[in-house]
């Protein structure tokens, strides 16, 4: 049975940082920065892959009402494009961190390197299996892409994103192949790229993704 992270490993204004779709061949990288409150334990805390996607969602509701304070973020493609996928999600997290309506003491960042931020910080490597607020980043970083990338498969049928999430599976990259990049799709990862360079047509959307919102 899965009781997740220890909660008496929670520091007090110590914020978990963690992203979501750097791998991805569309979509922006999603990341989220948490402080949790130690006065509200969150059964069930855990890196958000080994995570059912009904327990995410219970506990993303759950982390939005108990944490002291949150903020999801991201770059959008174009940043991913211009900056390179590292730095667009550096860029991701510091506007995490930003965005908290409580300043941390620390911000603990999953991975190995920081964003340049006004608060000390600190790399965890497989931080979302060992620091509760990392892991509840991870939840809310995910879901939250998740619930975006399962409406952009409304924008853009044929490619199956709400099942991949626009990972670069068999299935998606054959799509790319059939039915061509679309604007959502990362122009300097090499599938797209390689696609663009034969001239491939650009898909238009079949719904305008801003109705969806």
């Amino acid at each position: 049975m899965q009781f997740g992270l220890d909660f008496n490993l929670v520091e007090e204004l110590v914020a978990g940082v963690d992203e979501v779709g750097r791998g991805p061949l569309c979509g922006p990288v999603v990341t989220a920065a948490v402080i949790l409150d130690p006065a509200q334990p969150i059964l069930g805390l855990n890196d958000s892959k080994k995570l059912s996607e009904v327990r995410r969602e219970a506990l993303f509701e759950e982390i939005c009402e108990k944490a002291l304070a949150w903020c999801i973020a991201r770059a959008e493609v174009e940043e991913i494009d211009r900056l390179n996928i590292l730095h667009a999600t550096m860029l991701a997290m510091q506007r995490a961190v930003e965005g908290l309506s409580v300043t941390p003491r620390l911000a603990l960042i999953d991975g190995n390197r920081c964003p340049q931020l006004s608060v000390p910080s600190a790399p965890v490597i497989q931080g979302d299996g060992q620091v509760p607020a990392i892991a509840a980043a991870s939840i809310l970083a995910k879901v939250s892409r998740d619930r975006e990338m399962c409406a952009l498969d409304l924008c853009y049928p044929g490619y199956g994103l709400a099942g991949h999430k626009g990972y670069p599976t068999a299935a998606h990259l054959e799509a790319l192949q059939r039915l061509g990049p679309t604007i959502i799709h990362r122009r300097s990862f090499a599938p797209v790229r390689n696609l663009l360079e034969q001239a491939a047509p650009v898909a238009e959307p079949l719904v305008d993704s801003a109705l969806l919102v």
